[in-house]
């Protein structure tokens, strides 16, 4: 089989590899020296466009139109952008198997690849239901979303079973998200999750409040503190229901599961130190091994505001590290030095008309301000959580960009307070005059 060398190679074709691909150009990769193998059929686009507009009725997004950078506000880099700077784009392909002490990588189709600087930036795959044996998990009309293939397949199902029922499982983003997407589209919805409240990774159980009425309202059935254990099929295989733990059986046209992620870290066990899951970085994302980074979801690197290590699975970081990895990779080639990734943690959702960003960490006492009442006009309400006597993180709801910006920038610095009864009664006013 064929094998070809590159000077520089990126492993896995998402968010991480467009602008990493972008860097590389702005710091004069020569034509010919870079390399994205990537499964997938499409160049980088921005993911989190499959769980919101890709699935919207009207107002629809499609390719070419969120291919990456569009979604930091950047060019939007298409199939020939690769080509006009000399980058080899090897699409469809996937590595089967990585051997770094030789710098080689082989393909499903047996091609081999050698590089002299490898980026790992292979990102998640989703759990799935089948992997814990669940009954029925395997019909038809079941579906995971991670790329851009398995959105097109729920698009055809939302048309084929139009006014049809939809069961979400799990209460997370990908729940949240899904439910609002397909009510949008006039289906059916009921969301099930085992826990208290959805989103629980990150809501307090008073933001949480506002959400599930707010989806209440818009008739999505949410079922807490159960989980899916069988689906039922019918002759051609295709799910006709949901059995839950505590003996209910809901009608299913449709379903979604999001469960979560697992890093895809397995080609690389033995061969870089791991930590929490990931694979382990410095400041720059080099790995222990001297010519091998890693960026995005699969990387647990320093998270120097907080002063431990972390491994985050979201967009912005995705964009960030990706960045950040290149500029390392050629300052070294150089002799010169960058500053220290300095990451502030950053999530944010849209769904109906809602809007929220987070900035920061969840952890310690919370405060909830603002009209949290589903019904309001405004909903702009929103939480600071509060450790050590200083603020160190902040949840807002439908805020404007200059809001956005101020609890960003409370979030950084970390202003002190003396009184939660204060930062409740004070709100939004108080990161404005940060």
């Amino acid at each position: 089989m064929a094998e070809k060398s590159f000077k520089y190679v990126i492993v896995g074709g998402g968010v991480s590899a467009g602008y990493a691909a972008r860097e590389f150009v702005k710091q004069g990769v020569q034509p010919g020296e870079l390399a994205i193998i990537s499964k997938e059929a499409v160049a980088p686009y921005e993911r989190p466009a499959l769980s919101k507009a890709y699935l919207f009725p009207e107002g629809t997004a499609r390719l070419p139109g969120f291919h990456v950078c569009v979604g930091s506000g950047g060019e939007r880099l298409l199939p020939e952008w690769y080509t006009e700077k000399g980058i080899s784009l090897i699409l469809s392909t996937e590595i089967v198997k990585a051997d770094l002490p030789t710098k080689t990588l082989t393909s499903a189709a047996g091609d081999t690849f050698t590089y002299q600087t490898l980026i790992i930036a292979t990102g998640s795959a989703v759990i799935q239901l089948t992997d814990f044996g669940v009954k029925g998990a395997d019909a038809k009309n079941i579906f995971y979303l991670r790329e851009i293939d398995d959105a097109d397949k729920l698009v055809e199902v939302i048309k084929a079973k139009s006014n049809g029922k939809a069961v979400i499982v799990g209460g997370g983003y990908i729940g949240l998200e899904l439910s609002a997407a397909l009510r949008v589209n006039n289906i059916d919805v009921s969301m099930v999750y085992p826990e208290p409240w959805c989103m629980p990774r990150l809501f307090t159980a008073g933001i949480a409040a506002f959400y599930e009425s707010y989806y209440t309202n818009k008739g999505v059935d949410i079922i807490k503190g159960t989980v899916a254990v069988g689906f039922g099929t019918n002759e051609n295989g295709e799910v006709t229901d949901v059995k839950l733990k505590d003996g209910r059986v809901l009608e299913a046209d449709i379903v979604v599961v999001g469960v979560g992620g697992r890093p895809l870290t397995t080609l690389f066990k033995g061969q870089v130190e791991e930590e929490k899951g990931g694979i382990k970085t410095d400041a720059f994302f080099k790995t222990s091994l001297p010519d091998v980074y890693a960026v995005g979801d699969v990387a647990t690197f320093p998270l120097k505001l907080f002063n431990e290590v972390r491994r985050v699975e979201h967009v912005d970081h995705a964009r960030k590290s990706a960045e950040q990895a290149v500029k390392a990779i050629f300052a070294s080639e150089k002799g010169t030095s960058i500053e220290e990734y300095d990451y502030l943690p950053y999530f944010y959702s849209r769904a109906f008309d809602l809007s929220w960003q987070f900035y920061g960490d969840n952890v310690g006492d919370s405060v909830l301000f603002g009209d949290s009442s589903p019904t309001s006009a405004t909903h702009k309400f929103g939480s600071y959580w509060i450790k050590d006597g200083k603020v160190v993180g902040v949840f807002l709801e439908s805020g404007t960009p200059e809001e956005n910006k101020a609890i960003a920038k409370v979030a950084r610095v970390q202003p002190p307070v003396d009184s939660l009864e204060t930062l409740a009664a004070e709100g939004l006013a108080f990161a404005s005059k940060i």
